[in-house]
């Protein structure tokens, strides 16, 4: 990543409120081609304390900067071409402080489409509109002149007498398109239209007057009210608001509904803009006649067309960015869920007409028993269940939350309910609902074939479904995170923005997590820092051969890992029980040489300095003296903080959810009625929460708390467990109304 200049810096500096020599430093180790997990956790003296969200603002203004710098540099070169580049010109564009500003000075330079006023310069008319514009003439005066012109090309016709001319238009043939002063006045003002509508005060003042006094409206088309799929956009019928107030998930809404075929929508421009144009055309030219009539064509014809497409456009950008901000806050709370940790899990994938898919997994994931199980048939499925329980022993049982997941569930406690504990443990395990969102896409996958090519592609899903309970994030990242359902019309915004973003909270939580080497899949492996598709599958293909890698340095022997790869990516990557203590803790291999000093002066070695509470009590009192050019405070805590914990994963401990029992459909359900539910997604306008009925219910943001809510994620996270109270039922538009006020 390169960026232009120093200004860049200071600039991003200025608008980010940072000190200049932090932003030129985390800039300068991006160029060298560090990423932004390695920065943020290992680079913390060079970017002084810069955290994650600090370093991707920076990083992505830069991005615009110098995105921007290079397009200005491009108009002025092409400008200049043109031999139009005057002083003036020249001031305005290098001035010029976003793309759009530029692209408005732009616009009248740039190659374009055949239009009216194209026509009518190649008619010969420009000249009678720069005396028109310049003001030379007034109505009178104009009308002389176009007779004038007419006369003049009747002339030049007579004398040619239908000779050619070599010209690509000859004045009889222009004679035909303009045949009187009528026709040539029309030839002026299209291209005078044409110079209004490209000028930037003009498009500048109507683009900001459209986005403080504009309003957007939206209505049903003609002969779509009464169909079923409708329905779903009743809402916006007949709607209208400040343009300044509509939220990102409306324009999202009101674009689905446009796609369709439902809906139709745009932007209504201030009453008084047209006015604002006419006076602003025809200030003080004498022909005001003939400017009133441009002012008017370039607002209906040019204008406003122009800036209704042009503001949709900016409000899709908006929503895309709110969307795309909403659905990474959402997927990084669900790779960060709790983990169950390494136990063993019986997966349940539920189906009435299949039957339930089962899966054991071991506590590492091994699949090492599976079966299809019919509901229908009671005492072949708690037959089934209970000797899976009884030969395998799980600790948990996940059970999808899909069609039949309470039905699956009830039984499954039924039947639990009638076994006897023995043993050294309960033989009774808990159950615990899982969000299955992905698994039947993962389970059809080309990769979930390469990891289990011997099941059934119907029991891949179970095998997930146990997995993800284990370890979400590891799970997790082997599904599109389109495919996941944490998004809101993930599918309707921008792809290539949405993909980076979606990858870029993939790659911080893999990394914030930590990766242990020896048992992840090529599919996480691929997230951590410096590694990628290709390297991931090489330190896979290595730890196969070798059977397991015993630490950081043979990472080194992976092919094509190189030694800037191994800087990046070392830190992040684990490897317990290896041949170096500090190998399964997220200490950098460049600091062992520290560690080893300060576990020297503690007259013990690193491994007698792991965990031990009385030497690293002594290591923080005396911390200050380990400080060095290189290595501050916040590296030095960092290391003492892996000392304390090693390799401790920051996700919070495992707690399943519960559902009440008597509750298992909608119709279940009453007014008033407080509830268990898990957060399944979060968007602008509130939060989905699953209550165990097969289908989400919505707490609207106005029923999150007891205050003002200006986001969502302010009070809750996906995954997280919430008690709701039922406030509206409308079944038949598949509505669950929930609050969180007064429910605890």
């Amino acid at each position: 990543m390169r960026f232009s200049d120093s200004s860049v810096a200071q600039q991003v500096a200025a608008e980010l409120s940072l000190a200049p020599n932090q932003v030129a430093a985390a800039l300068g180790l991006f160029a060298e081609g560090a990423t932004l997990p390695f920065i943020a956790r290992y680079r913390k003296e060079v970017t002084g304390g810069l955290d994650e969200v600090q370093i991707r603002d920076l990083r992505d203004r830069a991005v615009y900067l110098t995105e921007l710098e290079s397009r200005r540099a491009f108009i002025l070169e092409s400008v200049e071409e043109q031999g139009a580049l005057s002083p003036e010109l020249a001031r305005q564009i290098r001035n010029a402080v976003t793309k759009q500003a530029l692209e408005d000075l732009y616009l009248p330079f740039r190659p374009r489409r055949r239009t009216r006023a194209t026509t009518a310069r190649e008619r010969g008319l420009e000249p009678l509109a720069d005396a028109i514009w310049g003001g030379k003439v007034d109505d009178s005066g104009a009308k002389r002149e176009a007779e004038a012109f007419v006369q003049r090309l009747k002339a030049a016709a007579g004398a040619s007498d239908g000779a050619p001319t070599g010209e690509r238009t000859s004045p009889a043939e222009i004679l035909e398109e303009v045949p009187d002063a009528d026709a040539a006045l029309q030839g002026a003002r299209d291209i005078l239209a044409e110079r209004v509508s490209e000028d930037a005060g003009i498009r500048g003042h109507v683009r900001d007057a459209c986005r403080k006094g504009g309003n957007l409206y939206a209505r049903v088309l003609r002969g779509k009210k009464d169909l079923p799929e409708a329905r779903r956009f009743r809402d916006y019928f007949q709607h209208s608001e400040p343009l300044r107030r509509v939220q990102s998930h409306r324009i999202l809404a009101l674009r689905r509904g446009e796609a369709e075929g439902i809906l139709a929508w745009g932007v209504e421009a201030p009453e008084e803009l047209p006015r604002w144009v006419e006076g602003r055309v025809v200030a003080q030219r004498p022909a005001r006649r003939q400017m009133a009539a441009v002012a008017a064509d370039a607002w209906k014809r040019l204008l406003q067309p122009a800036m209704e497409t042009e503001l949709k456009g900016e409000l899709k950008e908006g929503a895309d960015e709110e969307a795309i901000r909403i659905f990474g806050t959402n997927l990084e709370n669900l790779l960060l869920q709790a983990p169950a940790g390494e136990r063993p899990v019986l997966g349940l994938d539920p189906g009435f007409r299949t039957g339930v898919k089962v899966a054991m997994v071991s506590p590492t994931g091994v699949v090492v028993d599976t079966a299809v199980l019919p509901l229908h048939q009671e005492e072949r499925f708690r037959k089934g269940i209970a000797e899976l329980v009884g030969k395998h022993r799980p600790e948990l049982i996940a059970v999808g939350n899909g069609t039949a997941s309470r039905e699956t569930e009830q039984a499954v406690r039924e039947t639990l309910a009638t076994l006897p504990e023995t043993g050294a443990r309960p033989a009774v395990p808990a159950v615990v609902s899982v969000n299955e969102a992905g698994a039947s896409v993962y389970s059809a996958s080309e990769l979930a074939g390469q990891e289990l090519p011997e099941l059934d592609v119907s029991l891949r899903g179970a095998v997930s479904i146990a997995r993800r309970l284990q370890d979400p994030l590891a799970e997790l990242v082997k599904i599109d995170p389109r495919s996941i359902g944490v998004g809101q019309y993930q599918h309707d915004v921008n792809q290539a923005r949405l993909t980076q973003r979606l990858d870029e909270v993939v790659e911080g939580c893999v990394n914030r997590v930590g990766v242990e080497v020896n048992t992840a899949s090529p599919s996480l492996l691929r997230y951590v820092a410096g590694i990628g598709p290709a390297l991931a599958e090489n330190i896979a293909r290595l730890r196969d051969e070798r059977g397991r890698l015993s630490s950081r340095k043979e990472l080194l022997d992976v092919p094509k890992l190189g030694p800037k790869a191994f800087e990046q990516a070392a830190g992040f990557l684990r490897i317990r029980g290896g041949a170096h203590p500090l190998d399964a803790t997220a200490v950098h291999p460049e600091r062992y040489g520290l560690v080893h000093r300060m576990a020297g002066e503690l007259n013990t070695d690193v491994a007698g300095l792991v965990e031990n509470e009385s030497l690293l009590d002594r290591l923080e009192a005396s911390l200050d003296r380990y400080v060095t050019e290189d290595v501050g405070r916040p590296t030095l805590e960092d290391i003492l903080s892996e000392l304390r914990l090693p390799g401790r994963d920051p996700r919070e401990s495992f707690e399943a959810p519960v559902f009440r029992d008597d509750v298992r459909t909608p119709e279940d359900l009453k007014v008033d009625m407080v509830l268990q539910g898990v957060v399944t997604n979060v968007v602008a306008f509130g939060a989905f929460v699953d209550i165990g009925v097969h289908q989400d219910g919505l707490v609207h943001i106005s029923q999150l708390a007891d205050r003002f809510v200006r986001d969502p994620n302010e009070i809750v996270a996906v995954g997280q467990r919430v008690r709701v109270r039922v406030v509206s039922l409308e079944l038949d538009r598949g509505r669950i109304g929930l609050s969180m006020k007064e429910a605890g």
